[in-house]
């Protein structure tokens, strides 16, 4: 059966779940599928093309899960519900924030990525800010995921270690937050995402929609 490109980015996907961003290779990747690194140049020039296809591939069900809005809908939730989406996908997948961060939009993508700057467009805003929020949001979530995957990673190596914590008669206002969030686990980072969200798309409304 012959090897084609969906093959190639299946197996990218598998492998970089197994060895990471840092272990995934060209020719780790031709051992894998059991055939010589040339080959996969048929199907991808080079790395970074095959991490673009990677990223479509670990984001596909934020595009599933998102879609471009139809009249009279909310703008600001589909944003919200499509940020959330790529979020969660970029924590569910080892590396796939950094694989992420960098990429383009290959030919496959363009007809969703136009849809989904087509609905901000038609919420008012204009094409260079249409673009420039897309990004910002994009970098946001990218950021966000980065530092959850820290976070898990720091949590695994430091969780033998004993900690006193602070001292709340000494810090109360800190005592107070930590009260008021609770332990440290996916969904209190996911707070600080909605949160960071809502923040960006309030003043984006705001704009779009400015008090009289």
């Amino acid at each position: 059966m012959a090897l084609t490109r969906d093959d190639v980015v299946d197996a990218a996907v598998d492998l970089l779940a197994e060895v990471g961003l840092e272990g995934l290779s060209l020719r780790r990747l031709a051992r894998e599928l059991g055939v010589s690194a040339p080959t996969l140049y048929w199907h991808v020039a080079d790395k970074r093309t095959l991490l673009d296809h990677v990223a479509e591939r670990l984001l596909a069900d934020q595009w599933r899960s998102a879609p471009p809005i139809g009249p009279g809908e909310d703008w600001a939730a589909w944003l919200r519900e499509r940020a959330l989406a790529q979020y969660r996908a970029l924590v569910t997948h080892r590396d796939a924030a950094l694989v992420v961060a960098g990429n383009r939009p290959t030919d496959d993508a363009l007809p969703a990525v136009e849809a989904t700057m087509a609905t901000l467009v038609g919420a008012g805003l204009a094409p260079r800010e249409a673009f420039l929020t897309l990004m910002s949001v994009g970098h946001f979530v990218i950021g966000s995921a980065v530092e959850y995957h820290a976070e898990r990673a720091r949590a695994a190596e430091t969780a033998a270690v004993p900690h006193g914590g602070h001292d709340p008669a000494a810090h109360p206002t800190l005592a107070a937050v930590a009260a008021a969030m609770g332990p440290p686990d996916g969904a209190r980072h996911e707070d600080v995402v909605r949160h960071g969200l809502d923040l960006m798309i309030d003043g984006l409304r705001a704009r779009l929609d400015p008090a009289p």
